[in-house]
């Protein structure tokens, strides 16, 4: 094993250079992280999908639904029949936004991808299982109507949970949460002293 480390150890006269090249590079790697909230994706909460501003329409929408009061954007939009299915299709899903956002390729109006069909149309029969196999809660001819097509639900729940609103300008004035800001208090604060010393 040390005869690996010695092989793998830069010469003496490049110590010095790699080691404050590698602090540098965790320094940026650890401020990438900060500031892109990157932690806040593994959580459930629906406010982390206002890291990016184009989703006002989805989360505003969401909100004034009664979906709202039992489930959260990951409930519907990602897979749940495994953790490491669902943290993979968490992590594939939001590489392409992040890319895309960063791009500054993102639509005016968003549409679901084929992957993302599938998955909300399993969680509404995951959820609502009951309803499509109860013939006391439903007549005969809806639960058979269900159980014998190919539709997807929001074919005719069409505003469910997200309204007919679907582009970040039909709902310019709509109240969400603005994330805070990624600027340390401290900078602030020191932004703000030098700025009233000047004359």
């Amino acid at each position: 094993m040390s005869e690996l480390f010695k092989k793998l150890s830069p010469p003496a006269n490049w110590k010095v250079p790699v080691i404050l090249i590698s602090g540098i590079l965790a320094g940026l790697l650890f401020y990438v992280i900060h500031i892109s909230r990157m932690d806040s994706y593994l959580s459930d909460d629906p406010s982390t999908c206002m890291n990016c501003h184009i989703m006002a329409p989805q989360y505003a929408t969401w909100n004034h639904s009664s979906h709202r009061e039992k489930t959260n954007c990951n409930d519907c939009h990602v897979p749940h029949n495994n953790v490491l299915n669902k943290y993979y299709f968490k992590a594939k899903d939001g590489l392409r936004h992040a890319t895309i956002f960063t791009l500054r390729r993102e639509p005016q109006v968003i549409f679901i991808k084929e992957a993302g069909k599938e998955v909300v149309q399993d969680n509404c029969i995951r959820c609502h299982s009951d309803l499509l196999t109860n013939e006391k809660v439903l007549s005969y001819t809806l639960v058979y109507h269900h159980e014998r097509t190919e539709r997807q639900c929001w074919e005719c729940h069409r505003e469910t949970p997200h309204g007919r609103v679907n582009s970040l300008s039909s709902v310019p004035y709509a109240r969400v949460p603005v994330p805070d800001s990624p600027v340390p208090s401290w900078f602030e604060r020191n932004r703000k002293k030098i700025t009233k010393q000047r004359p």
